[in-house]
């Protein structure tokens, strides 16, 4: 019955654009893709967030070695593909985002052959990347689908899988900027460290709001390694 409810939820998702269909699994990916997305976009494009990246990143990878190539699933405008780049200088930039508005811009900043313009209920990785990070986007996806994308986090990293975004002991539902059922705060890293024996966790930490030099959201991340 729950397949069942999920392919219902698919057929009745969509929006016409440029004379086609554009389909989605769920109302939380139509929600991002759309006009909120939009406007997400000038909301997180500051220098002092760029430069809050940079300490963050750095604190985040202090413990990690030989990074060469990165892939962000929900990478908006990329604004933390900038502050990698400040730290890895060569390293090989590839993003995954939903919303076309963001990916044209993003396109300014890493090759446009190197965008994924899709959902990240729809990817399926052709290659493995030394860094997989995901940073806010997890909290925002539909808790039915949230097993399938831990399995395509992990298989898309060939080392680092570093997961930033709001915890909670539990799963719990969040009103967000007055919206019910886009916001959802659990135990991220912990549940994918409970199902696959292969991932280690190698780091974590926490991000305050109110950091007097570098504020960031009250994020919580864990940076998990691959056991060979």
């Amino acid at each position: 019955m729950k397949m069942i409810g999920k392919w219902q939820n698919c057929c009745t998702l969509f929006k016409k654009k440029e004379g086609k269909l554009e389909l989605f699994k769920t109302e939380q990916e139509k929600f991002w893709a759309g006009d909120f997305g939009n406007e997400y976009i000038s909301r997180n494009s500051s220098s002092e967030l760029l430069a809050s990246n940079l300490d963050f990143f750095s604190k985040a990878l202090k413990t990690s070695s030989n990074i060469s190539s990165c892939l962000e699933f929900g990478a908006n405008i990329g604004m933390n593909l900038k502050a990698l780049k400040l730290l890895y200088p060569t390293m090989d930039q590839y993003a995954l985002e939903i919303n076309k508005k963001a990916v044209s811009k993003l396109s300014e900043t890493i090759d446009n052959k190197n965008i994924f313009n899709e959902s990240i209920l729809d990817f399926e990785a052709k290659r493995k990347w030394d860094l997989v990070l995901i940073k806010g986007v997890l909290i925002h996806l539909n808790p039915d689908y949230i097993n399938d994308v831990y399995k395509t986090l992990v298989s898309s990293t060939s080392r680092y899988l570093l997961i930033c975004e709001y915890y909670n002991p539990q799963p719990v539902m969040i009103k967000y900027r007055g919206n019910n059922e886009k916001l959802y705060k659990r135990d991220f890293a912990g549940e994918i460290l409970d199902s696959f024996s292969n991932v280690r966790l190698a780091d974590y930490g926490f991000t305050y709001h109110k950091d007097v030099s570098f504020p960031q959201d009250d994020i919580t991340w864990f940076l998990l390694e691959k056991i060979k």
